[in-house]
């Protein structure tokens, strides 16, 4: 209850923050699936280094042993077709590492002012660069259109890293079995 001198309370305003406009929260969303997709890039060619490295110590370790293997080696025909079969597997595995490695550039599309390939060749100086800069980015059509081939661009530069990834684990994987295989050839081999 009130007693009259007491001051009137007044109501709590809420301050209502200007919510972003649709156009921006657009320009997140492209540049988030930008990232998104670039972050892939680097995963795939985390994966590839790792399976290199693996294959460092791998061969790292094999070479160690090689001198005393090679001395008592008996087997056969069939130990050395085992073994063949492992060094071609590991090399192509290797190469579709070397692969991903490679940069990847899809030059085949209309000038991009996000690509920097096309900003350096396509645009002509500095202040024309700039220029059709400022202009894409005050046009939404040609801004969200810019923005969304490059996102298609580089999604395809992902699935073609990802591609060789995945080749190299098979390889790799096919690689290894082969090796157990020839190493549990050799041990029977040894006993008999």
């Amino acid at each position: 209850m009130k007693t009259p001198d007491q001051p009137e309370e007044k109501p709590i305003e809420l301050t209502q923050q200007p919510k972003a406009s649709h156009t921006e929260e657009l320009v997140d969303h492209y540049w988030g699936s930008m990232a998104h997709v670039t972050s892939l890039i680097k995963a795939s060619e985390l994966k590839a280094g790792l399976i290199l490295s693996f294959y460092g110590i791998l061969l790292n370790f094999i070479y160690q042993g090689t001198g005393t293997l090679l001395m008592q080696l008996q087997g056969g025909t069939i130990l050395y077709i085992l073994i063949a079969c492992w060094v071609v597997c590991t090399a192509v595995s290797v190469f579709f590492c070397v692969r991903c490695f490679i940069p990847k550039i899809e030059g085949k599309f209309s000038p991009n002012v996000f690509f920097f390939g096309d900003v350096i060749r396509k645009f002509g100086d500095v202040k024309s660069f700039s220029k059709t800069f400022y202009e894409v980015s005050l046009d939404e059509h040609r801004l969200f259109q810019q923005l969304g081939e490059q996102i298609y661009i580089i999604s395809k530069i992902a699935a073609w890293k990802f591609k060789n990834v995945q080749r190299a684990i098979w390889f790799l994987a096919f690689g290894l079995l082969l090796l157990f295989v020839s190493a549990a050839y050799y041990g029977v081999s040894m006993f008999m």
